[in-house]
Order: structure tokens, then C-alpha cells, then sequence
């Protein structure tokens, strides 16, 4: 391909505002164009990236036994209401009626057309088990579209599901896709780590993130500094210590104290007669389906939602309004606990965390305006239904796993795979026959990719002060050949040969014929992040080129009819 016949519209700055390196070199390098806020369009650079991913995607899926499907990105809305998730989701999916005033839905993510296929088509254990993947455009109505393809709109993913008969067959799916995912991001040149996940609006019992390092990323990872231990801090855990149950409760009974004006942790902590931040209770006040929760943790302590939702399995969670906590309460945020409240229709749960198991002489709220408890012993005064980790990892804890230190750190996520288990066959009644006839509901899978995301991703990752640094395997080009005087005619000539004969041998060639200087050319050629460059000048009175390496920065004189022989060998090209 020759430069100038193709569309490169390379910018000397990115716009003010970019701030992602992804989103300043993928604009700068010509690859995509902002249409709206958080909708791309990928020109013709950006496409040929896209299509070596999904070719990479597609390989990785065919060797475990995946069988590709395209459906419609159009669904019916009543598909999303037999599964149970379309409140969960409303916020972010884009509605449309049709002209005759059907509900329709822009697909985010094709569980429930799955799902209604295999129900429809799936009948007998002897049919699983069943891979079905597809590459298609997704539509998020995200609310603050950022960072270039990081967070869009619209985007193209690889999503894939698992059918089984039984829990053993899911865990083998999901051990298969975790090594296809594995092999797929090792092939586009990321560095990555697989971290534990919560599971969130999709639901099920298990679920794995692949993250990459970057300050770009918007999920916090806990990362152990000693043993391979990463979690999402949705769901990491750290070490405590273990606080033996009340042994004398009855010496110590609720007191009940005035406390004028507090409304913190911390001014409880500076008032005379108050408590230290670790021996109060922090009671939060939460809406989940549309019943109240409360969830307790240490007073110096950070509650996590996302843990809090996976515990109680609710499709849709949020902070109560003041008018709901004190309707249930009779007290306003500042003055609440949980000390003798019993279960009822209003209180749907009270969980704690396991840090305050067995605590004593602890403070509260007394649900009364400013009024709190002392003397708390947890175990007697408070009906803990629920015991489940509501911590929020802090960076210097002890890790859960070797007692090592841990460390925060920003995340990208890349690909993500779930075990949904019966989630969606149970609401939606997809089931097959056992071998003794019976029904049983089939057990899935869930898992995605990101096409352009993880374009992104790698740039991310991969990029120096002067552009993009592909790796060989996605890179738009494998290699640019550029004479540095353009008007030269045995340079044009030795250029076209080179182009033709590389290109003929199955290693992807541009020709930059522009008339340009050659410092123009070079620093094009390392913005878009050509792996080689091929310089044909001076040297070749004497039968020599330059062969310059973008990553490693490398310039190698080659004699040039060494030329394919070389860049075979470096590019381990298969014919």
C-alpha cells in the first residue's frame, strides 16, 4: 500500500482536553474520529487494528470448540423483563419503540437472546455441552463517556456463553474460556492480571476480570506485593484479626448517652465521653428491591457496595433517601444503629461485617436523634442475619492470602467472564432432559471482550514521547519502507521493488511515496507505530538500508538483498 493513497490524517497536537495517552495518539495517529460524545468512528488504520484483534478473537474461540452467531443488536424489551434485569439496567440501555409502538431495546449485552435461542433449541443433556460467541456492536448509554475508546457508547464485543448440564461442565467452560482469553491478550502484546470480580447487574457465583496497569483505568485493583493474590477492590479481602465473642455481656448493659450535634464519626471521636473511630459502629442505610438494608461496619472503616449487593443478591441497590431512613428508622443519618431491631417487612437485612463479630463495648446510634449507645456488645444486642465481607481494601493492609502487604493500584479491564450458574434459565424456564428424564435448568456462562477497548489498551500500554509502538500481531502495517527523497527515481524504484517483493512473501508493507522531507516521514512512520522501518538512502550506492526497530529503538544496516530474508526471520512469517 502506498501512503499516499491512504487516508493517514495525522495531527500535530491532540485537542486540550484528551488526557488518556490511548485517546491523544489514537486521534493524533489518524485511527479514529470523535462523531458525538462517546461514539467513534474508526478510519481506515483503526480498522485494520480491529480486524487483526478480531482475528485473533475468532482463532482463539474456534480452538475450544466456540461456533460463531450474529444476532440482531435490536431486542425486545419484553426479553429483558423475563429475565428479571431490566430495572438493573434501564439507566444505561437506549430504548427505541418501532412504528408500531413495540418496546425495543439497543442490545448492551445478548444474555437474554442466548438464553431464548437455547431454550427454543435445546432440549436433551446429550446436545451440551454448547460454546455459542459472537462479534457484535453493543450500545451503552454511559453517563460520562471519557477517555476516547476507554468508555464509549458504542462499541464492538466479543461476547460468548456457555450451556451445561451441571456445575463440573460450567467450571470446565469457564476454564477453557480463561486460557482462550489468556492466550488472546498474550498474542496482541499485553501485559495483564487476571483478579478476582464481582459479578454485579449480570449476576452468578464467580467472575474474573483481565486487567491492565494504567493510571487510565477506572477500577482500583488490590494487588499483594508478596504472592499473586489481585482482586478488584469491589471484592478484595485483607487479614484482621479475629476478636473472641463477648465473654461477660450482662456486666456491661446498653447505655444510652446524650450526644447533641454529632453527626460524624469523627466528631464522636473528639467529643468527651465518645468513642475512637474503631470502636463505633457506622450503620448505613440502603435500598435494595425496594426493601431496606442496613449494613454495619468498623466506625474507621469504608463500606463497599458492590460487596454488599453480591451478599444480599439484589438485581438493584442504592443509599436510602433521609425521608426512607428516618420512615424506618425514626432518626436521621447521624443518630443510627441497630441495636434491637428485628427483621420485618420494612428491614430486610441487617449484614456486618466480620471485623465487628463478637466486639464489645462498641458505640452506635440509638435511633434517636442525638442520642447513641455504649456499652454495644454485638452479639447480643444487634440480629446480624447476614455476616459477609463489607470491607474496603486500604493500601499497607495484610493480604488475605500470605500475610504480605498490600498495594492499590489502577486498573483497565479488558475482558471479563462470569458463571452465571442457573441466573437466567431459572427466570427465563430454558431447561433440558437428564438422562433419567427429569427437567434441569441449564447452567451458563458469560463472557466478553471489548474489541476497541482493547485497542486502546495496548496503546496504553505500548507508546513512547513520539506515538504508538504496535505489536507485530495487530499493527496496521508490519512494515513501512520510506525513501528519504521521494524525487530520487533509482530510491522510487528500489522502494517499489522492496514493497512488492515483502509483500508477495505475505508481510504487510506500506510505501511512503509522499513527497515529504524525511524527518516528516520518520516521525509519521513512529506516531502510527509501524513495529519496522525500512530507510533506503544514502547507503544504497553502496547495497545497504537501514532497518530501524520502533520498540527496541534499534537502527541495523542490511545489505539489500538481505532484506526479505531478514524481516522473515524477524517476523517469523509462516507461508
Amino acid at each position: 500500500m502506498r501512503w499516499s493513497q491512504l487516508f493517514i490524517p495525522t495531527l500535530k497536537e491532540a485537542p486540550a482536553q484528551v488526557e488518556a495517552p490511548s485517546h491523544k495518539y489514537l486521534l493524533r495517529a489518524g485511527f479514529i474520529r470523535q462523531l458525538t460524545s462517546g461514539v467513534y468512528s474508526l478510519l481506515p488504520l483503526g480498522q485494520l487494528v480491529r480486524l487483526k484483534i478480531i482475528e485473533i478473537i475468532r482463532q482463539e474461540m474456534n480452538k475450544i470448540g466456540g461456533q460463531e452467531f450474529v444476532l440482531s443488536a435490536l431486542q425486545p424489551i419484553d426479553l429483558w423483563v423475563e429475565s428479571g434485569r431490566l430495572e438493573a439496567v434501564s439507566e444505561i440501555m437506549f430504548r427505541v419503540k418501532d412504528r408500531k409502538k413495540a418496546d425495543l431495546a439497543l442490545g448492551l449485552t445478548h444474555e437474554e437472546v442466548f438464553t431464548s435461542i437455547a431454550r427454543a433449541g435445546l432440549s436433551s443433556y446429550k446436545q451440551l455441552p454448547q460454546i455459542w460467541y459472537q462479534i457484535q456492536t453493543k450500545f451503552r448509554d454511559e453517563a460520562r463517556p471519557k477517555g476516547g475508546l476507554l468508555r464509549v457508547r458504542e462499541f464492538t464485543m466479543k461476547d460468548s456463553y456457555s450451556f451445561d448440564f451441571d456445575q463440573a461442565g460450567l467450571d470446565a467452560s469457564f476454564d477453557k474460556h480463561h486460557l482462550a482469553y489468556i492466550s488472546i491478550f498474550k498474542r496482541c502484546g499485553l501485559d495483564f492480571r487476571a483478579v478476582e470480580a464481582s459479578s454485579g447487574a449480570m449476576g452468578g457465583s464467580a467472575s474474573i476480570e483481565f486487567m491492565v496497569l494504567t493510571n487510565s483505568g477506572e477500577d482500583n485493583l488490590v494487588l499483594c506485593t508478596s504472592c499473586d493474590y489481585a482482586a478488584n477492590v469491589e471484592r478484595g479481602s485483607s487479614k484482621f484479626e479475629v476478636i473472641p465473642p463477648c465473654s461477660e455481656p450482662s456486666k456491661n448493659q446498653l447505655e444510652k448517652f446524650a450526644t447533641p450535634q454529632i453527626r460524624t464519626i469523627k466528631a464522636l471521636e473528639e467529643m468527651e465521653g465518645g468513642a475512637s473511630a474503631q470502636n463505633q459502629i457506622k450503620t448505613l442505610v440502603y435500598v435494595a428491591d425496594s426493601k431496606i438494608v442496613l449494613a454495619l461496619v468498623q466506625g474507621d472503616q469504608e463500606m463497599n457496595e458492590s460487596k454488599l449487593q453480591s451478599a444480599i443478591g439484589a438485581s438493584t441497590i442504592r443509599p436510602a433517601t433521609d425521608d426512607e431512613i428516618f420512615e424506618a428508622l425514626k432518626a436521621h443519618p447521624g443518630s443510627l444503629g441497630a441495636c434491637n431491631l428485628k427483621l420485618n417487612d420494612t428491614i430486610r437485612n441487617i449484614v456486618a461485617d466480620p471485623r465487628l463479630k463478637g466486639r464489645s463495648g462498641m458505640t452506635t446510634g440509638a435511633n434517636v436523634d442525638d442520642w447513641h449507645y455504649r456499652n454495644v456488645c454485638v452479639d447480643r444486642d444487634i440480629a446480624v442475619n447476614i455476616w459477609t465481607d463489607l470491607h474496603t481494601v486500604k493500601a499497607g493492609e495484610e493480604c488475605i492470602k500470605c500475610g504480605g502487604k498490600l498495594d492499590l493500584q489502577k486498573g483497565l479491564e479488558i475482558g471479563h467472564i462470569f458463571k452465571l450458574g442457573t441466573r437466567y434459565s431459572k427466570t427465563m424456564n430454558a431447561h433440558v432432559l437428564g438422562a433419567d428424564g427429569a427437567k434441569n435448568e441449564i447452567v451458563m456462562g458469560s463472557y466478553g471482550i471489548g474489541v476497541e477497548r482493547l485497542m486502546a489498551a495496548v496503546v496504553e500500554t505500548s507508546h513512547d514521547d513520539k506515538g504508538i509502538i504496535w505489536p507485530q500481531s495487530i499493527a496496521p502495517y508490519e512494515v513501512v519502507i520510506v525513501p528519504v527523497n521521494s524525487g530520487d527515481e533509482k530510491l522510487k524504484s528500489l522502494s517499489e521493488e522492496m514493497e512488492a517483493e515483502l509483500s508477495s512473501s505475505g508481510i504487510s508493507c506500506l510505501l511512503d511515496d509522499r513527497d515529504e522531507r524525511a524527518g516528516v516521514k520518520f516521525n509519521d512512520a513512529e506516531l502510527i507505530g509501524i513495529p519496522w522501518r525500512i530507510t533506503a538512502g544514502k547507503k544504497v550506492a553502496d547495497g545497504i538500508v537501514e532497518l530501524f526497530d520502533r520498540k527496541n529503538k534499534i537502527s541495523t544496516d542490511i545489505a539489500i538483498e538481505k532484506v526479505r530474508e531478514v524481516l522473515e526471520e524477524k517476523l517469523s512469517v509462516k507461508r
